[in-house]
């Protein structure tokens, strides 16, 4: 393998590592996901259209602040 096209392996791999930790740290910290909503609504539900990306982040925070009894203050 020449030394160009090792250094470019390398670097795939890094952004690759650096796109599966962001992920991971969305999913830590509850932050909602749009491509894994994507990937779901096309696998489990295909017959339904997809929510659009303003419209699913509208109803992510709704999920989460919009009901009664859930937090303690």
């Amino acid at each position: 393998m020449t030394p160009l096209r090792a250094a470019r392996a390398v670097v795939n791999t890094l952004a690759h590592a650096l796109v599966a930790a962001g992920a991971f740290a969305r999913t830590v910290i509850g932050a909602p996901d749009y491509a894994r909503y994507l990937r779901h609504v096309r696998e489990r539900h295909p017959d339904q259209t997809p929510l659009s990306r303003e419209a699913f982040a509208r109803d992510a925070l709704a999920r989460r602040y919009d009901r009664p009894g859930s937090r303690c203050c």
